[in-house]
Parts: structure tokens; C-alpha cells; sequence
């Protein structure tokens, strides 16, 4: 008897192995063959693509491309030795053997962001930004897009130019001298103002204790601090197939977005103010709007948080990396200081506020990139030819790298000390600098607005050597402290109220 029951035993052990191991031996070697299609298919497309008679560099590895071992900063250094060497227009291997155009043409930058029918982003870009802002403005394309951009126009923010000025002052009344994460207080500032102006919801994370912050604010930390597997994430980035598959970071993110998405569904019921929210609502269903540029409800929804995120993590990271520059220049400091109390309101007018130049040297999105829906030529400002003496051509799917930091750093466009913090260019901009397009738009204005008042009232430095201080990034570059990157985003600074004389 005991010998059959041990049998049986056996037995069900070998059948339970067998429906394991069956299924999952099954779905490995599909998993290697779908992953060896995609790359055969990338490699026939790259061979195939005129992008092969633009100058660059050798394939440097079959799999990471031309950027084998390269850690931030040192790829943006690596590109401009590549412009150097091979010109404003070249071509490298991305992942996989894919090839990428890259060019600093600001003529070319142009055309190619304002013709978003031709050039889309990549499915890369889009999942990467999708897993947090849902499908608003950021993610669609297309007709989709010029439906839901109206939302976002100079009229909308010129309303709220007051709002964010504000809470600005708000955040600034404080005594004494402090060093404290000036990152993380950045970012509930920012939150707070969207929050406001966005949906007239008020999160109050700036005087919150950390631990009694409200469920809005701790969805969107968990989605910003949770970690990515590293092969996974790989993966499912450039392996659409395995996205559906539940990890660790996915079930965070899925929660959290549940959350953000079940306030913005009652935030939207409960409209009835002249936040952007409410104004967009109403825009929607007036009878001067066309049926085919009216938004559905989950299209209005989708905004919640491309509002939440594009809008406070962008500008806090914007701010954040001017006040590291105010801190490493006191001098440039003390006269941009001199110049903002010239203004004799501490409500300064769109206008007044646009004219501060922010966003040029420390560009809180370093790069981005778009793909050719069909057969494209891109004019340039400056001639080029390829191997075959024709000028820029794209197939279908060929991919474009555009270097928001390169451009933003070219000698070319901005003279030979394009590296320099030297606000005073301004005054003088080089021409070759009038053809940059801005990626940000009137998001400058809200910038502005805290940098007015914050180095109106108070002096800043910084709390560490400023070689201590890097750029790290995940969909934004960050502050880092490099003597300590476990802590997160980081940038310590002195701050104390300025001098009145």
C-alpha cells in the first residue's frame, strides 16, 4: 500500500513537472524566436535604409550599438565628437543594429517637430511616456494630437500666469538660513501649482507632513521612485510582445494610474471652475467646436496625468538645474537679483515673465526622437550630401535622433562658449540661434514665474562640491549626488532670505 501511494506520489510529481515545464520550455523558444525575428528584420531594414550612405561611426557591438559602456554625460560628450568628426548631418547604430539619423540642423530640427503626419514618435518613446501619462497629448499622434493641444495654448496659460505666481510666494515665506533637498521641495511646488491651475485641486504637499500625504500625491511618488528590472524593462521597451507580461514595477504603476484615473473621473464630474480641466470640458462641447475635433471622455480623462506629470516633473527639474547654475555663478546671481527687483509688482505679466531665459543649458529633456511614417527628404540650413551625393532621405520606420542638449550646446549656433552659464547672450542672440524651435512652449512661463520670485527673495549656494552634483534620467535628467545615487534625485542647497539694500 505504501509502495503505491509512493508511486502515485511520483507519478503526480512528474505530471505537475511536465505542465510546468512544458508550457514554459514553449514559451522561451517562441520568446527566442520572435526576439531573433526582430532583430534579422531590424538588420534587413537598417541594410536596406539610405540612412547606410550617411556618414558615422562603425558599428561599435552588434547588440548595445555605438553606445557600449557609455554612462551619462559622456554620450552627449560622445555625440559631439561625432558631430565634430563626421558633420551637422550622420547617422549611428542604435540598439540591435538599427540605425539612427542624427543631425543639429536647426532647419531640420524645425520641419521635422512641426510635421507630426511625416515624423511620429517612436513606440519607444511612446511607452515610455505612456506608463505615466496615460494616453493624453504627450502619447497621441496625428489628429489626436491637434485635437487635445488647444488645451495647452498661450490663452489658456496667460490665465493662470497670477495662480502660479501665487503659490511662488507662498513657498517662499520662510526665516533664516537652511540647507535642505531643494529637489524634493521643487517637486511638491510644482505639484501644488498643477494641482491648482490644472484641475483646482489642491494637494498641499508642500505643507504636508511626508507621511500624511494625500493618495494623489503618494500614487504619483510610488510611479516616479519604483524601480525598473533591468532585463525586463529591456524587454518590454524594445520587445512589444512581452509588455502584457505583470512585473514588479507594472503592478505599482497599474495602481497608482488606478488611483490618478478614479480622482480625475470625479474631478471631471465635479467641473464647474476655470482651471484647465474645466476649460477644456467646456471647450469641448461648445457649438463653435467641429464634431470631428471634439474629444471623448476617456481622451479628456487621458489628461489627468500628462497634466500631473509633464506638467511638475519637467518644471521642477527645469528649476532645479537653473538654481544649481544661479549657485555655481553668485555673481550672475547678484545681478539677475538686481534686475528682478527692478520690477515694481511682485505679479510681473506673462510677457514680463517670458523674457527670462531658462531651459537652454541644462535641458531637462536631453534628447528625443521621431520615426518617418513614409518616404521623407528633410530640408537643411546647411548643405549636405550623402556617399551618393543626395541630400537627407528617410524610409519608412528609419528613426531620427533629435539632441535637444547637443543643439542647445552647439558652438555652431551659439558661439564658442556655448558651455558657459552666461545669461547676457540674450541680449544679443546669435541668428544662427533664431532657427532653434522651443519644445516647451509656454511650460517656460511657468518656470519663469517661480524663478522670478525665488531669486527675487532669497540666495542660494550650493551645500556640496558642484562636481558632486550629476545629471541622471529617466524620461527627465535629475540631480543626482554622486557621492550618493542610492538617495535618489538630490540637490542640496544653502538658502537664505536675500538682501533688501
Amino acid at each position: 500500500m505504501q509502495d503505491s501511494l509512493s508511486f502515485l506520489c511520483r507519478q503526480s510529481l512528474v505530471i505537475a513537472a511536465r505542465a510546468i515545464f512544458i508550457p514554459a520550455l514553449l514559451f522561451f523558444a517562441l520568446s527566442a524566436i520572435y526576439i531573433f525575428y526582430v532583430l534579422i528584420l531590424g538588420r534587413i531594414r537598417a541594410y536596406r535604409s539610405p540612412l547606410q550612405n550617411v556618414p558615422g561611426p562603425k558599428e561599435a557591438h552588434w547588440l548595445s550599438g555605438d553606445f557600449v559602456d557609455v554612462q551619462e554625460p559622456d554620450s552627449s560628450r560622445l555625440q559631439e565628437e561625432w558631430v565634430r568628426t563626421y558633420g551637422h548631418v550622420m547617422r549611428y547604430h542604435s540598439r540591435f543594429g538599427t540605425l539612427r539619423l542624427l543631425t543639429v540642423d536647426p532647419v531640420a530640427i524645425a520641419y521635422i517637430l512641426q510635421n507630426s503626419e511625416i515624423f511620429q514618435k517612436s513606440d519607444f518613446v511612446r511607452f515610455s511616456l505612456g506608463t505615466f501619462t496615460g494616453r493624453g497629448l504627450l502619447f497621441v499622434e496625428g489628429p489626436q494630437h491637434r485635437k487635445q493641444n488647444p488645451a495647452f495654448g498661450p490663452t489658456q496659460v496667460r490665465k493662470f500666469t497670477s495662480m502660479f505666481l501665487e503659490k511662488s510666494l507662498e513657498s517662499t515665506r520662510k526665516d533664516g538660513k537652511l540647507s535642505f533637498n531643494t529637489f524634493v521641495w521643487l517637486n511638491k511646488v510644482t505639484l501644488d501649482i498643477i494641482g491648482l491651475a490644472g484641475f483646482n485641486y489642491a494637494f498641499n504637499s508642500l505643507h504636508a507632513p511626508d507621511e500624511k500625504q494625500n493618495e494623489l500625491y503618494e500614487s504619483i511618488r510610488s510611479m516616479l521612485t519604483t524601480k525598473a528590472g533591468q532585463f525586463m524593462f529591456i524587454l518590454q521597451l524594445f520587445f512589444p510582445l512581452f509588455r502584457p507580461i505583470p512585473t514588479a514595477r507594472s503592478r505599482v504603476l497599474n495602481r497608482s494610474m488606478e488611483v490618478i484615473r478614479r480622482i480625475g473621473s470625479q474631478l471631471i464630474r465635479d467641473k464647474k471652475g476655470h482651471d484647465l480641466l474645466s476649460l477644456l470640458i467646456k471647450s469641448n462641447i461648445a457649438s463653435d467646436t467641429p464634431e470631428s475635433m471634439r474629444m471623448s471622455d476617456e481622451e479628456i480623462l487621458s489628461q489627468v496625468p500628462t497634466f500631473l506629470f509633464a506638467g511638475h516633473e519637467t518644471s521642477s527639474t527645469a528649476i532645479a538645474w537653473t538654481l544649481f547654475a544661479l549657485s555655481c555663478h553668485p555673481a550672475v546671481q547678484t545681478t539677475l537679483r538686481a534686475e528682478l527687483r527692478t520690477c515694481p509688482t511682485d505679479m510681473p505679466t506673462m510677457d514680463q515673465l517670458n523674457a527670462a531665459p531658462v531651459l537652454r543649458l541644462y535641458a531637462p529633456v536631453s534628447a528625443t526622437q521621431r520615426i518617418a511614417m513614409h518616404d521623407a527628404e528633410i530640408p537643411l540650413q546647411k548643405p549636405f550630401k550623402d556617399n551618393r551625393g543626395i541630400t537627407a532621405e528617410l524610409d519608412p520606420g528609419d528613426s531620427v535622433s533629435i539632441p535637444i542638449r547637443l543643439l542647445n550646446r552647439s558652438t555652431e549656433i551659439w558661439g564658442e562658449d556655448a558651455n558657459e552659464f552666461r545669461p547676457e547672450r540674450w541680449e544679443s542672440v546669435p541668428e544662427a540661434a533664431h532657427a532653434v524651435p522651443s519644445v516647451y512652449g509656454h511650460l517656460a512661463t511657468f518656470i519663469a514665474a517661480l524663478l522670478f520670485t525665488l531669486v527675487r527673495g532669497f540666495e542660494f549656494e550650493l551645500a556640496l562640491p558642484a562636481e558632486d552634483i550629476v545629471r541622471r534620467t529617466s524620461i527627465v535628467g535629475r540631480p543626482v549626488v554622486a557621492s550618493n545615487p542610492a538617495a535618489g534625485p538630490q540637490l542640496p542647497l544653502l538658502i537664505r532670505p536675500a538682501n533688501l539694500d
